[in-house]
């Protein structure tokens, strides 16, 4: 999945929606009061970047209306804080109201700064998505650092316990300023914001005080951390047993839609030509999946879905866990070697040891056969929830089952990189090298005869969230390249052909290579203003053929079965539109508060399928909210309501699918990543709250889907 360091570090939001037209006068609840319009503001004290200001409302209730333009990257107003700093160490959070007064969906962001705040150290920054003439609460949490002691024996994780940090957060002591920005807008923006005030009780948990000797082991038999309590937290098997038994009478008062067919295809709605497989088509002026049965179809699915989630490395930090099982229990199977760390404290350490939590509290709940017997389960879940896909990076013991509708992730691994690109999670593969093809055809030909051809596959992930960078960077990646790479090779002879000599090309790029060879030696591009049409467009050849060699693999193999592009994260227009003429299904990883403004680039017509998203909180004990942070539970229910109606209601989108299924383990996987994102936890126990709002938007669909506008 895809990381974003800011978004990383971005903080828990609560958003409370209502009306514009509210009171602005005062804050929602007591606290201290930063800033004020009322009475004699002066707006000269207010700092503007692209933007201008004016007060409306009388002058008891007061409010600051922005006008912001599109020049800036981030434009916006700011406060400085008289006398130098705020002293907000007995507050939790800064709040207040905000109201989009613009024509288009806004995203508004408030960074709070401590001393040498710089967007990224020494603050903390979050948002609220709004749509036009929409209000919202914006709150921005005063994150902290962990105390010293406790900081330098906690390493592997992405988040600390209790949202504490470890190299970021700010001095709730001395803050400094307030920013409140849009961020690189497309074209002029307002809003409108209340009083900012600083507001809720900063209570240092108990266990902050606890010298190490007495915090640790800080994760329990079960994989939760020990200092804390919750609802739904699991002390015994007892409570495991019991889970069994409740959701069985969960599941048994709702059975899943009655107007499904067994695909989950909507079989009392219109009926288009049935093929025997999935495919895509538009229908009243909305693109669609259509079923094997001919029945309209939307992917309503979660990733993940198998008992892998909860593994998480014990080498060099044993003395976390409490509990961890003695060799010759059968709980000792969890026990494993990993390697895969592209990322954080584990990369470059080679093997270290694991224990999966997810597996073994899958063996405590259901005992002899717990693999089988939690693969039927998730079955029987997805249904019951108003699901009907199981989505990327799943467990094949449970999609092999045939008994919900799948997809499948194959990947370009092996295949020899660009070696002058640059991505978070590799370098970008060489399509016009020929280990690029063989790359994609050897897991394809392993589903001969497995999920090619089966009308349950949907179809396939080639890769994952590849660096396309801007739309020269590929290009320039080619010529910073040794001279051996086909890449570069490739973009020589375009070129050669374009030019004739080199001379020619000399003139053109304001270059002096002696010939074509010394420019093939050369690893340093051109300036990009002089060679720009040249470099966009061997771009474009590098995304066409990238496309084209994955749909041709895809395609021998599995013809009936379709291709769902690269699950685009980051990606221009340029990327985008090269898949166009390859892709069934476009895929993207779009981690927004809202996808109901989502447009392709302009020109294009195609589905579009979202293969990841997700919001996540730290009222459940875990330490981190994922990469779309939410207050609570219950915001958390709201957030997906919200997200996944937004996608119902736009015309390209085929669906949406969550990442992931279960928790991360509370101490991280390889990466450091652990994230409240299950549906359900380490435990193997659903989320209520997120499952309510999950069956209410999978039981309409349909129905709101056919009906948008």
């Amino acid at each position: 999945m895809r990381m974003r360091e800011r978004i990383v570090r971005a903080a828990c939001v609560a958003v409370s929606l209502a009306p514009a037209c509210l009171a602005w006068g005062a804050p929602a609840s007591a606290g201290k009061v930063l800033v004020s319009f009322a009475g004699r503001f002066d707006l000269e004290t207010v700092g503007r970047q692209d933007a201008t200001v004016a007060l409306v409302g009388d002058e008891f209730a007061r409010a600051l209306r922005v006008a912001t333009g599109h020049r800036a990257q981030w434009p916006g107003v700011s406060f400085k804080a008289p006398g130098g700093a705020w002293d907000l160490s007995g507050y939790a959070e800064i709040a207040f109201r905000v109201a989009n007064l613009g024509s288009r969906p806004t995203e508004v962001y408030c960074r709070v700064d401590s001393p040498g705040g710089d967007g990224s150290k020494n603050c903390v920054t979050a948002h609220v998505s709004l749509d036009p003439g929409q209000s919202g609460r914006l709150r921005v949490p005063l994150r902290r650092q962990l105390p010293a002691a406790l900081s330098e024996k906690l390493f592997g994780m992405r988040g600390y316990p209790g949202g504490y940090v470890k190299d970021d957060g700010l001095d709730a002591a001395r803050v400094t300023q307030i920013l409140v920005f849009v961020s690189r807008p497309s074209d002029d923006r307002m809003f409108q914001l209340g009083p900012i005030a600083a507001e809720g009780t900063h209570a240092p948990e108990s266990w902050l005080s606890l010298p190490p000797e007495k915090f640790f082991p800080m994760i329990d038999r079960f994989g939760q951390f020990v200092h804390k309590d919750w609802p739904g937290k699991t002390r015994s098997e007892k409570d495991l047993a019991a889970a069994i038994k409740e959701e069985a009478a969960d599941m048994a008062a709702h059975p899943g839609p009655g107007d499904w067919n067994q695909y989950g295809g909507w079989k009392s709605g219109p009926k288009l030509k049935a093929t025997g497989f999935f495919y895509p088509a538009l229908h009243a002026g909305k693109w669609w999946l259509v079923d094997p049965e001919g029945c309209l179809f939307w992917s309503h699915g979660s990733d993940c879905v198998g008992p892998g989630e909860g593994m998480t490395p014990i080498s060099d930090r044993e003395f976390y866990f409490a509990g961890l099982p003695a060799e010759g229990d059968p709980l000792a199977v969890f026990y494993g070697r990993g390697s895969w760390a592209p990322h954080g404290y584990y990369k470059d350490k080679g093997s270290f040891r694991t224990f999966n939590f997810t597996g073994a509290n899958l063996l405590r709940k259901y005992g002899e056969g717990w693999a089988e017997k939690g693969a039927e389960a998730a079955h029987r879940r997805l249904r019951s929830w108003a699901m009907n896909t199981i989505a990327n990076w799943s467990s094949a013991r449970v999609y092999l089952m045939r008994k919900t509708p799948y997809v499948v992730s194959i990947a370009s691994g092996g295949a020899k990189p660009i070696e002058g690109s640059t991505g978070y999670w590799g370098k970008f593969p060489d399509p016009f090298d020929p280990s690029f093809r063989k790359a994609i055809a050897r897991p394809m030909e392993r589903e001969a005869g497995r999920t090619a051809g089966d009308p349950w596959c949907i179809g396939y992930f080639v890769d994952n969230e590849l660096g396309w960078g801007d739309e020269l960077s590929l290009a320039k990646a080619a010529l910073a390249s040794p001279e051996e790479q086909a890449a570069k090779q490739e973009f020589l002879k375009d070129l050669k052909a374009k030019y004739g000599n080199v001379a020619a090309l000399n003139a053109a790029w304001g270059v002096a290579h002696e010939s074509w060879e010394a420019l093939a030696a050369s690893r340093t591009p051109p300036d990009e203003n002089k060679a720009r049409a040249d470099l966009a467009a061997f771009y474009t050849r590098i995304g066409e053929e990238y496309f084209r060699v994955c749909r041709d693999e895809v395609k021998r193999i599995a013809p009936n079965n379709l291709y769902l592009g690269c699950r685009f994260a980051w990606v221009n227009d340029r990327g985008a539109r090269a898949s166009a003429g390859y892709c069934d299904v476009i895929g993207y990883n779009l981690y927004e508060n809202s996808v109901a403004d989502f447009k392709l680039p302009s020109g294009l017509d195609k589905p579009v399928i979202i293969g990841e998203f997700h919001f996540g909180a730290l009222d459940r004990g875990m330490f981190h909210t994922g990469l779309r942070p939410t207050a609570s539970q219950e915001a958390r229910a709201a957030a997906y309501r919200s997200y996944v109606t937004g996608a119902l209601k736009n015309r390209f989108i085929v669906g949406t699918h969550w990442f992931q299924y279960g928790d991360q383990a509370t101490t991280g996987r390889g990466d450091g990543e652990n994230y409240q994102i299950g549906l359900v936890d380490i435990c193997d126990r659903p989320y209520p709250e997120t499952i309510a709002a999950v069956r209410e938007i999978g039981a309409s669909m349909y129905k709101t889907r056919l009906e948008a506008p």
